[in-house]
């Protein structure tokens, strides 16, 4: 099954670092955060992956050109030209990179996709949020439904710390933790083919007439993810995943694959 990630976007919320290169290769740890998401994928073994390109495109497209001959070492005879590599990692991936457009939408990003995907369920998620999801537990669940679709619910970051008081005396005290009530859109889908037919060009929003249309016809199921998720909009939310990663136990990591 493929796997499609939004890539293609601007990240103007994040602009201190997305005036050289997509917000999808902003490095967490000495990664970009688009590996940190596939490793999600990978180790539940899904390892086919589209991604969407747009605004610097050139920037995805180089960095998996070289990801393979960067982790691994190698002989280059010059007399020759042949390069022999001595493998010290192998990812079993398959990445198609897809110029989708600079100025197209999330929809459309997708409808592009059709002729590759064809006719088969894929899954599909944004490039700049991470979770502790069991995406093959997604899967399942989606496929329980019968529905064209699935998206997964998650609990937002509250802006401000919490307090729990007794008298004049603070007796809990938590930083920005994730809210225990409401819902929003965590941005990890599972779809049916016929979400193509929803969309009808590059100006579509995912998030308007396709997701509207499927809710309005009973066929938009929700997964409630009640763990972590973090996106990434701001350089604070950037250093917090730095921090996590620098744990040694970042949430969202369930069989670490780092190259």
């Amino acid at each position: 099954m493929k796997v499609v990630l939004l890539a293609g976007g601007l990240g103007t919320r994040l602009s201190e670092e997305t005036a050289t290169r997509p917000k999808p290769m902003v490095d967490i740890g000495g990664f970009p955060i688009i590996w940190h998401l596939m490793n999600i994928y990978a180790s539940a073994g899904f390892e086919e992956f589209v991604i969407a390109l747009g605004y610097k495109q050139d920037v995805i497209k180089d960095y998996f050109r070289s990801v393979y001959s960067t982790n691994n070492d190698f002989l280059v005879d010059f007399a020759t030209g042949h390069i022999e590599f001595r493998e010290r990692a192998r990812l079993n991936w398959k990445v198609h990179l897809i110029d989708t457009g600079l100025e197209t939408m999330t929809g459309g990003r997708i409808k592009r996709l059709q002729p590759l995907i064809g006719n088969e369920t894929f899954m599909c998620t944004y490039g700049d949020g991470l979770a502790s999801i069991d995406v093959k537990r997604l899967l399942e669940f989606h496929r329980s439904k019968k529905r064209m679709a699935t998206i997964t619910a998650v609990r937002p970051p509250a802006r401000f710390g919490t307090l729990e008081i007794d008298g004049d005396r603070v007796v809990q005290f938590a930083e920005k933790p994730q809210t225990s009530e409401g819902w929003i859109n965590g941005g990890f889908f599972v779809f049916e083919p016929g979400i193509f037919d929803l969309i009808e060009g590059d100006e579509t929003l995912l998030e308007h007439e396709p997701l509207m249309q499927l809710a309005r016809d009973g066929q938009l199921s929700v997964y409630k993810h009640e763990g972590f998720w973090q996106p990434m909009d701001t350089l604070r939310e950037k250093r917090l995943l730095e921090d996590l990663w620098a744990s040694g136990s970042p949430p969202w990591v369930r069989d670490n694959r780092a190259v």
